[in-house]
């Protein structure tokens, strides 16, 4: 007797069960096999859709970013982070017993990310941005954490922290947690679509923009009351992405999600310093997810009322050349054959690091120049360091503002030009 359609059915259904069966137990056997346990609070081990989720999360985190030092392993820690107080290093993030977090509990992590608290009661720095972390939902913190705990394990310690006194003192941050810490929970805005909701948590919470794109006080807070106003990161400015923008084309959505996964759109042009990193990581996660976080910023920069730029004139420019005939000389030689006569370069009307509020990212572009993404020329530049003397940079930057921007002259163009050069190279390359 042939078998009926229902019961071949049932046979094929028990065959693949089976089949996914023998999978989970290969792959746990294969854990158990390399001696790690599942990770403790989880029970057992983490589905592929959670650590598939956590890996997203922890990309839209930047947890790649601070936790691994340069040439080192991922999530290994060590990488300075310079601050006005001294310099910490990031720690141990893998699953290692010893010099990681592979003791830690679910719950442990959940108490770091949202409290700033480690496991033995220690405080922790707010270089970490728990400020905006601690808004997270619950259990897309899991997802991270089981995503952590299933990578490999590194045995790496991370150098102690130089932080000038009294900052080195761990119950000092108790006080600043009673000053500046007062995390709210990201509560829906019912007037505004789903997309811009989810681009607003990522935002301000897991992505904490914030952390870079808004002014700090004296104590190292974020001004709450000025939020993605535009703020420092590791000598670079910031810009406003809020209403202050000074984009002199106004972000799009769309400009902004090419701009965020490719790190360059040819109406603002390409990505530098920290924000180099961001992108790549936006690169690699669900477009989704990128376009909302373009939803959200795109709806505060679309409040700004700089405008787009306008063309200067030919009166405008022959008045500049006049007044700067040597500054006019040097842009020739260096800047025209890219940024005025070939695709290659960015029309420098398009740059906010022209129109921007200081002088600083355009000054360390020209001095060091921009490190290539993927070996794109259009994301290239080389730097002048050797090239010009300080003088001839802040005249080329006093020409470049004057020529293509319709803002005021910046101020002590002069003081940042020698401030930056005195910087080994490598810190201010992207």
């Amino acid at each position: 007797m042939w078998p009926s359609p229902r019961s071949d059915g049932l046979v094929k259904l028990g065959i693949r069960l089976a089949a996914l069966a023998a999978l989970i137990v290969g792959v746990t056997a294969g854990l158990a096999a390399a001696g790690r346990a599942p990770p403790p609070g989880l029970g057992t081990w983490p589905d592929r859709a959670m650590i598939d989720n956590g890996r997203t999360l922890a990309a839209i985190g930047n947890c790649n970013v601070c936790h691994t030092t340069e040439g080192g392993a991922s999530f290994a820690g060590g990488r300075p982070l310079e601050t006005p107080f001294g310099t910490l290093y990031s720690t141990n993030i893998t699953p290692d017993q010893e010099t990681g977090i592979g003791r830690w509990t679910a719950e442990d992590f959940r108490r770091a990310m949202r409290e700033g608290m480690a496991p033995n009661g220690r405080q922790l720095y707010p270089a970490f941005p728990y400020d905006h972390f601690a808004r997270v939902d619950l259990r897309d913190i899991d997802a991270i954490y089981a995503y952590l705990m299933t990578r490999e394990p590194v045995h790496s310690s991370t150098p102690p922290n130089a932080l000038r006194p009294p900052y080195g003192a761990r119950p000092l941050i108790a006080v600043w947690k009673l000053m500046y810490f007062h995390p709210e929970p990201i509560s829906p805005d019912p007037s505004q679509s789903s997309e811009w909701n989810r681009g607003r948590y990522l935002v301000e919470g897991l992505g904490h923009c914030g952390a870079c794109h808004t002014p700090r006080n004296a104590m190292g807070a974020e001004e709450s009351n000025r939020n993605l106003s535009g703020g420092e990161a590791e000598g670079w400015h910031a810009p406003a992405l809020n209403e202050g923008s000074v984009a002199p084309t106004r972000w799009t959505v769309d400009s902004l999600v090419l701009y965020l996964r490719s790190g360059f759109d040819e109406h603002h042009g390409a990505s530098r310093g920290p924000m180099v990193p961001v992108t790549r990581n936006l690169a690699n996660i669900p477009e989704a997810d990128v376009r909302a976080i373009a939803v959200y910023i795109a709806s505060l920069a679309g409040q700004s009322t700089t405008g787009p730029a306008l063309a200067a004139t030919r009166e405008q420019l022959a008045a500049t050349d006049a007044q700067d005939a040597q500054a006019a000389v040097l842009y020739e030689g260096a800047c025209a054959s890219c940024h005025d006569r070939t695709l290659n370069g960015v029309p420098l009307e398009n740059s906010t690091a022209v129109t921007d509020v200081v002088p600083t990212n355009i000054i360390r572009v020209i001095t060091d120049g921009l490190t290539p993404i993927d070996g794109e020329p259009s994301r290239s530049m080389p730097g002048f360091r050797s090239s010009f003397t300080a003088e001839q940079t802040a005249e080329l930057v006093r020409y470049i503002r004057a020529r293509y921007s319709h803002a005021a002259p910046w101020r002590d163009v002069e003081a940042e030009v020698a401030k930056i050069r005195a910087e080994h190279p490598s810190r201010s390359a992207s």
